[in-house]
């Protein structure tokens, strides 16, 4: 991989399952990385500790700072101390099903978060002369109700405080790149998971019951709508088109997918083939408190946009996304082998 020295990259949502993912690969391309956490009692460092470095390395490229998307002093303060080429905003309260539960916390942090960065780097550029690259995780849940499939023209009908609040952030990126001619892009993902997805997320949640069940710590699992579908890809690689989206010319927005649908079901029913264990719906029950109040029923992603001007295309195919998520979690249990 091509090495780019002494560029400095700001993350915040670093500790996530695209952060993670992020920091890896841009501390592989030879980035002085720093990423953004919360404050907590308890470790939330999981998905990063094994790329920590000792902080009295004298060769260190990897800085943890702690900050909050709901705290403008602290980001101006960072943006300031760090003087990042670029900025990727993946923080977020994303989970859909809660933000219905705490709608004001989700648009506060998800939608506003977004504003508090850019108005801290446009101060930033304003005042320290430099340009800074602005990178706004946008999401497919804006869509909503459009009919699939969705492009960068296609019309936002959002269907959850979370992706109203997206909605927002992704509108006040435009805005900015617009009035003030920075350099922000909306890179606007479609569901995209892995073997580091939070375990209340639906996937995780089939895959890590999958091989519960089948060490015998569990006999059921609960989910709610078995009918939605969605356009799943692999975790990395969508990392992988984010970066790509701030080394281009001029800044845009970008569609990033797999250009096919599944639904819940069909997830269901190839995580428990992979396992081995056969007929899914012994295993499922239906619980209604995983539905939500407004549903989005369909996403399927053209990407034909970021093939042609990004030069990216997804690669791994949904049923190797679920096994990889499977055999993770199998491993997890002490199931090496699932042959």
């Amino acid at each position: 991989m091509k090495k780019i020295k002494n560029k400095v990259a700001l993350i915040f949502g670093v500790t996530g399952q695209d952060g993670s993912f992020l920091a890896e690969l841009l501390l592989d391309k030879g980035y002085e990385v720093h990423g953004v956490i919360r404050r907590a009692s308890t470790f939330n460092t999981s998905r990063i500790n094994h790329i920590y470095e000792d902080p009295h390395t004298t060769d260190k490229r990897f800085f943890l700072h702690y900050g909050d998307l709901a705290d403008a002093n602290t980001i101006r303060k960072l943006l300031y101390m760090i003087m990042p080429d670029e900025i990727y905003n993946l923080g977020a309260q994303s989970h859909v099903r809660v933000s219905f539960d705490i709608p004001e916390y989700t648009a506060n942090v998800t939608g506003v978060g977004a504003l508090r960065v850019l108005e801290a780097a446009k101060d930033y550029e304003e005042h320290m002369k430099r340009k800074v690259k602005f990178y706004q995780a946008s999401s497919s849940e804006m869509f909503g109700a459009t009919p699939p499939p969705q492009n960068e023209t296609s019309s936002f009908y959002p269907r959850s405080p979370y992706a109203a609040a997206k909605l927002f952030a992704y509108n006040m990126t435009r805005n900015y790149r617009e009035a003030y001619g920075m350099f922000a892009v909306n890179g606007i993902l479609f569901n995209h998971e892995s073997e580091r997805r939070g375990e209340t997320f639906v996937t995780r949640k089939i895959t890590r019951a999958v091989a519960r069940i089948k060490v015998g710590k569990e006999k059921k699992l609960f989910l709610g709508n078995l009918d939605a579908k969605r356009d799943w890809g692999y975790a990395p690689e969508y990392m992988e088109a984010a970066w790509r989206m701030l080394q281009t010319d001029r800044p845009d927005d970008y569609v990033i997918g797999t250009g096919e649908s599944h639904s819940v079901r069909e997830f269901v029913a190839e995580a428990f083939r992979v396992a081995g264990l056969g007929n899914w719906k012994k295993y499922v029950g239906f619980d209604s408190r995983y539905l939500r109040p407004t549903e989005v029923e369909s996403l399927i992603a053209d990407t034909r946009k970021a093939k042609k001007k990004l030069g990216w295309k997804a690669k791994v195919t949904f049923p190797e996304l679920v096994r990889i998520m499977v055999e993770a979690d199998c491993r997890e249990e002490g199931i090496l082998n699932l042959e």
